[in-house]
């Protein structure tokens, strides 16, 4: 089978993968190998295991039982769901395939999943930790976006400090009938808790304030 990543990318991606700290623990769902992106999603997954052995990675396929991954809230194929070193869901979904620009999100998100240190001042952290509300951020991209994967990060990063935070990745092409519900033909679109939105990768403040409003 040809590689998904060819020998350069492979060596950028592993020069970027040794910032890891601990292991990472991977999920990806599919509903079948026949759904939109689901074998190359699951064929991208497993080159990055040949590039660092600090991410496991498990391939799970429900074959239309809604409750295998029900846990994490899965309901789209596929969906990656990413979780700590002792599998604590800390609320990172990819729902949809990461490659393209948004593969600069995915290697973000496996590198602060490990512990490594977030690069976010101090009163950033202490205003995303005050909130306490169910929050639910998606973020829906394309993947030739080149701004995209800094709104996934941003998000990702506030559901990595607040459990009340779940930031999904949402790829507008693959779910078009979601893109549609939330109106898309901007990207990236920020969408909190389905009522409020905003497009662009703003300022962290635009996430933080958007969030408030939204509760």
């Amino acid at each position: 089978m040809e590689k998904f990543l060819n020998d350069d990318v492979r060596k950028m991606l592993g020069d970027h993968l040794k910032a890891m700290k601990d292991v990472v623990n991977v999920k990806l769902y599919v509903d079948n190998e026949n759904c939109d992106t689901c074998k190359e999603t699951n064929q991208l997954l497993t080159e990055l295991t040949e590039i660092t052995d600090k991410m496991h990675y498990e391939y799970i396929e429900t074959k239309g039982d809604t409750s295998i991954g029900a846990e994490y809230g899965v309901t789209l194929y596929p969906t990656i769901v990413i979780l700590d070193k002792d599998n604590n869901d800390l609320g990172v979904r990819f729902n949809g395939i990461p490659a393209g620009h948004e593969i600069n999100a995915l290697l973000a998100s496996l590198v602060d999943m490990s512990g490594a240190p977030l690069d976010l001042d101090e009163k950033t952290v202490e205003a995303i930790k005050a909130i306490d509300t169910e929050t639910d951020i998606k973020v829906f991209v394309t993947l030739s976006c080149p701004h995209c994967s800094g709104a996934v990060t941003k998000a990702h990063r506030i559901a990595m400090l607040n459990p009340f935070v779940k930031a999904s990745m949402v790829e507008a092409q693959t779910f078009q009938d979601l893109s549609m519900k939330h109106d898309v033909s901007s990207v990236p679109k920020i969408v909190i808790n389905d009522t409020l939105d905003f497009v662009g990768n703003q300022p962290m403040e635009v996430f933080l304030d958007t969030i408030t409003k939204a509760a």
